[in-house]
């Protein structure tokens, strides 16, 4: 692997320290993967095989070949390891419930692309743009539930503290609400907290305060009649375990899923449960770009226009009644895309 590092930055005529400055990964780090006496990160060797134009295949298989042996060594019990670790792998692989699909998987697979591009960006350049992304979404999260602030009020309503002639206490309350709620998601990711039961219910308590009190935090107790017969939400008393199994189940695939069906799924899921009376579109969407933030990636954010809503409620609807769960996953891909190549300025 050394070698083909060595080679490609070569190739390129780049300096070790030119490769540093790009994907802001230490020179003397870079040097010693190079001389083989640092292995990179799994995150790093993606990122140098972007920037220096490996094949992605040729270069994971070199980093596994050598982080297998790094780990297991000379022990006389190797190689019966891995003849066992063969059998578990392709046992693991039959029995894995879905495979991606290849639409799919090319969207993904661009992503992660504009996602390396995306890591290149020192901190103070993704922070302005990204106050507009959080503003953005506000906005259009809002405007999803029937809010009538546009843009430019709910910047004035935010960070200027202006009251808006004409419109409702509780539009103002929505924005104001909704931003906190993103600084507190922010807050907890800074903090490397683990997301669960608790934030959920933190995140639905910020959104109905002042607007729905006795709601806000609050588990509904009461079942909910549906008009549509096919999507059919737990009952109250099952909530509490749906929730912690949902969450337990994010723990364990969150390092083998990719963040996207991480968050497109979580999101589905929490619909599917339907914790609250009121505000689950908002909560669970807040919860998903959760997702996507805490695995470095930006707010996906819908646009707020009738067919892209449209198209969101139809593949949503889809994906919750288990007639199509691809559907959605790709709708969020889609809008992820679109968010890190408006960052990137690619569009």
């Amino acid at each position: 692997m050394k070698i083909l590092l060595k080679e490609a930055r070569e190739l390129k005529s780049l300096k070790t320290r030119e490769v540093a400055q790009l994907l802001g990964i230490d020179q003397a780090l870079i040097s010693k993967f190079e001389s083989g006496t640092r292995k990179p990160t799994k995150e790093q060797i993606i990122k140098l095989a972007t920037l220096l134009e490996i094949d992605f295949e040729t270069i994971m298989v070199s980093w596994l070949t050598e982080k297998i042996i790094h780990e297991i060594g000379q022990d006389e019990f190797a190689l019966k390891a891995l003849r066992a670790a063969e059998e578990e792998i392709k046992l693991n692989s039959r029995s894995s419930v879905k495979k991606v699909s290849k639409p799919l998987q090319k969207l993904l697979d661009e992503i992660d692309t504009l996602k390396v591009k995306l890591d290149t960006f020192l901190p103070i350049e993704k922070s302005a743009v990204n106050q507009a992304l959080e503003l953005d979404y506000t906005y259009k999260s809002n405007w999803m539930e029937g809010n009538t602030l546009s843009l430019a009020e709910t910047d004035l309503v935010i960070n200027e503290g202006q009251t808006i002639f004409g419109k409702s206490m509780r539009e103002h309350l929505e924005a104001i609400n909704h931003q906190e709620a993103i600084v507190f998601i922010k807050n907890k990711i800074e903090k490397n907290s683990i997301f669960g039961e608790k934030e959920l219910i933190s995140l639905h308590t910020i959104i109905l305060r002042g607007i729905l009190p006795k709601e806000a935090g609050q588990y509904r107790t009461v079942g909910i009649t549906i008009k549509d017969k096919s999507f059919n939400p737990c009952e109250p008393a099952a909530i509490p375990k749906e929730i912690e199994a949902l969450f337990n189940w994010y723990e364990r695939n969150k390092n083998s899923e990719h963040p996207i069906i991480l968050a497109a799924t979580i999101k589905e899921r929490l619909l599917t449960i339907h914790p609250f009376i009121n505000a689950n579109g908002t909560v669970s969407r807040l919860i998903m770009n959760a997702v996507l933030l805490k695995h470095g990636y930006l707010i996906a954010n819908i646009k707020a226009d009738e067919d892209t809503r449209d198209l969101y409620y139809k593949t949503l609807k889809k994906s919750i009644t288990k007639e199509n769960k691809d559907d959605f996953i790709q709708f969020v891909a889609q809008i992820e895309k679109e968010s890190l190549k408006q960052f990137i300025g690619f569009s």
